[in-house]
């Protein structure tokens, strides 16, 4: 009974002691970055100065950057998933492949900045720009989404599909009007909590050679671009403490960002969990 009590102790302890230490940083940034919050802060132009010096062009870059990232690694990732538990073949080389994927999702994501580097900008020619960073931030979202798919469709009970097909229904129009449907709050769910780590991502950006200082808002795909995180190291790694309080709005914007994310989330997956 004692050994009992001290392992509900220990678990309690594990479960608060994160609890605190998260609550003890949200405070003290809330503390150094709300005096900096506010309209001119989201609109301004990185300065030199530290009171007038906003996230503009980072918060533009980072929005164009998920974009694009998602609208090339959703499609794929759900082809991929479908592929896999509908169409191969449990052979040899979809094992591999399934292994790899697996691994991939679990790999630091400044691998995925190096080979975008060799990939995107060197092999391709698409220089530091901003299809270049995109095209990276999908690859690092691709397995966690292929991941999150494959494990939705999964939980769509088989004899959903075999009914289908004893109503003559070929298995395009089964995965089309059924499997699919069904499995949408899993696939949900996997698609916008991968975007919410690749938002926050700054290692494969900085890998890849984007700008820690531009003036002005990309405006096209091979145009130079910076990104909210890369933002935020560069006024952490400045010496004056001034800029301490912008990055602390910054990472401030950044945390509101994937905590709507997030809900956008939970809202996704409880709307199509009724239908």
């Amino acid at each position: 009974m004692r050994a009992q009590t001290i392992f509900r102790w220990v678990c309690l302890s594990a479960l608060l002691l994160p609890l605190v230490v998260l609550l003890l940083l949200l405070a003290q940034l809330l503390f150094q970055g709300s005096g900096r919050l506010g309209l001119d802060f989201v609109t301004s132009f990185p300065s030199r100065k530290a009171e007038l010096a906003g996230i503009y062009p980072a918060l533009v870059g980072s929005v164009m950057l998920m974009a694009i990232a998602t609208a090339v690694a959703i499609p794929l990732g759900i082809g991929a998933a479908i592929y896999l538990e509908e169409y191969a073949s449990h052979n040899l080389f979809a094992r591999m492949v399934e292994l790899n994927v697996s691994n991939l999702a679990g790999i630091p994501s400044v691998i995925y900045g190096l080979l975008g580097l060799e990939l995107f900008v060197r092999l391709m020619g698409l220089k530091q720009s901003l299809l270049a960073g995109a095209l990276t931030l999908a690859l690092l979202m691709l397995p966690i989404i292929i991941t999150a798919c494959r494990e939705a469709l999964k939980t769509v009970p088989r004899s959903y599909q075999e009914a289908c097909y004893a109503l003559g229904s070929t298995k395009f129009v089964a995965i089309i009007k059924v499997i699919i449907p069904l499995a949408m709050p899993g696939i949900l769910t996997g698609s916008i909590l991968a975007i919410s780590r690749a938002i926050g991502e700054t290692a494969p950006l900085i890998v890849l050679g984007a700008a820690t200082y531009i003036a002005f808002v990309p405006d096209g795909l091979d145009s130079e671009f910076t990104a909210l995180p890369i933002q935020i190291f560069n006024w952490v790694s400045r010496p004056q403490k001034a800029f301490w309080n912008d990055a602390a709005a910054g990472i401030i914007v950044l945390l509101l960002t994937l905590l709507i994310l997030n809900l956008l989330a939970i809202f996704l997956r409880n709307r199509f969990e009724r239908r």
